[in-house]
């Protein structure tokens, strides 16, 4: 199968023919029923509810053996935790805090995984948040959404590599998944010619509350395609997962009452419940093959990126996006891990 980068651009609108296809006409794929994570361990961020918790319980009934639930509230996470220890006696489930708008707390998670997981075979990248408000985070100056969708999710991608592939057995990558939207292809993303293209988004003006989500995770799509060029399929196979519309999951909590009820009454009759939702995280983290590495995955199978992606001036913002990137988070770790791969 053609990765990603390899397929031509769909050209099939997202609305209303794509979202069609996702969310009634898609055949789901779960894993076999003889796949058996005994000996392994695995991270899932934003775990304690949704999509997160339901990837967790799934990886889980797999015989997954050591589970590391990443969260911004320790809190919430164990009392998630306490509910899967009992249903999953095998496995050692542990707690550890993330909170996406800090690097600080990023760069002691990665640490953290570094020198107390003997062996580290998959991680599941699915915190994010889709915010109406602009709000800034202090520690770092950056749009929220900006910061954890995009520059938090690249830095511990980049940070966790080393984990990855180095701590399995030769022979055997590391796998890891990053949650992403295809709603990328409806993107604006008006701000796309900025020079420099990341204070942009630190500016008030070109907030826009239904774009700023598909847009942040535009960022991480156009990033990973370039960090995948670098990183070999042998040692860690990255790729991204669109679940498609879900039912049961907080990514609007924070959404105005009307966004809220709307999207209440569009979910009720055609998002996928969380747990064939999740289904399409195992899918990517512990079923597709090589041949998965630098692609997105939509409906269980290897999907094109955005279209604007194939263009020279898709390239173009890619280029300036890569370099801002490594400019901004490269003295945080990912210089030095860059230069090793």
């Amino acid at each position: 199968m053609p990765s990603s980068k390899e397929l031509p651009p769909s050209p099939t609108p997202f609305f209303p023919n794509q979202f069609i296809k996702n969310q009634f006409r898609s055949k789901p794929q779960y894993p076999p029923e003889n796949t058996d994570l005994s000996g392994q361990v695995a991270i899932v961020t934003g775990s304690n509810t949704g999509l997160g918790l339901a990837c967790a319980q799934q990886l889980l009934s797999f015989k997954l053996s050591r589970l590391i639930l990443a969260v911004r509230s320790a809190a919430k996470g164990e009392n998630a935790a306490a509910k899967l220890r009992k249903q999953y006696t095998q496995a050692t489930i542990e707690v550890w805090q993330l909170d996406m708008t800090s690097y600080e707390s990023v760069q002691a998670f990665a640490t953290r995984a570094e020198k107390h997981l003997s062996r580290l075979d998959l991680a599941v990248l699915n915190a994010g948040i889709a915010g109406s408000d602009f709000k800034i985070v202090p520690s770092t100056g950056h749009e929220e959404a900006l910061q954890v969708n995009y520059l938090s999710t690249v830095l511990l991608t980049i940070l966790l590599l080393p984990a990855l592939k180095d701590k399995l057995p030769a022979g055997t990558p590391g796998r890891l998944t990053v949650a992403t939207t295809m709603l990328s292809i409806t993107a604006k993303f008006a701000n796309k010619n900025a020079k420099p293209l990341l204070p942009s988004f630190d500016d008030k003006k070109n907030f826009d509350p239904i774009d700023n989500y598909p847009k942040t995770k535009f960022l991480t799509q156009l990033c990973l395609w370039k960090l995948t060029d670098l990183v070999s399929s042998d040692d860690v196979i990255i790729n991204m997962v669109e679940p498609g519309s879900t039912k049961g999951t907080e990514l609007q909590r924070d959404a105005p009452v009307a966004v809220k009820a709307f999207l209440a009454l569009l979910k009720s009759v055609s998002a996928r419940d969380v747990k064939l939702a999740a289904s399409t995280y195992l899918d990517a983290a512990i079923v597709k093959g090589k041949d998965s590495h630098g692609s997105i995955l939509m409906n269980w199978e290897i999907a094109p990126y955005a279209p604007f992606q194939y263009t020279k001036e898709g390239r173009e913002v890619m280029e300036r996006l890569w370099k801002e990137t490594i400019k901004e988070l490269g003295p945080l770790g990912v210089s030095d891990i860059l230069k090793s791969l």
